[in-house]
């Protein structure tokens, strides 16, 4: 079974939670308050997507420095 990443499901809960909070948050959209709504909804969802970047890069480099590990493990025929 393939695992999920976090690079992918922290994001997608923090997305899940921003929806609930929206509509929970209609109440500014309906008083006028056009910016302030869509601006706190705007940030979030920056922060969100640099969160997914940078929970990426991570994985990454985990990723390559595993590899290098590897790849530099002495064998244990050699000794």
């Amino acid at each position: 079974m393939k695992r999920i990443k976090k690079s992918t499901i922290i994001p997608l809960t923090l997305l899940a939670y921003l929806a609930i909070m929206s509509i929970l948050g209609l109440s500014y959209f309906h008083a006028g308050r056009y910016l302030y709504y869509f601006g706190i909804i705007g940030i979030t969802l920056l922060i969100i997507i640099l969160l997914h970047f940078v929970l990426k890069k991570r994985e990454q480099l985990q990723q390559k420095r595993e590899n290098e590990q590897n790849s530099h493990k002495p064998d244990s025929e050699n000794y």
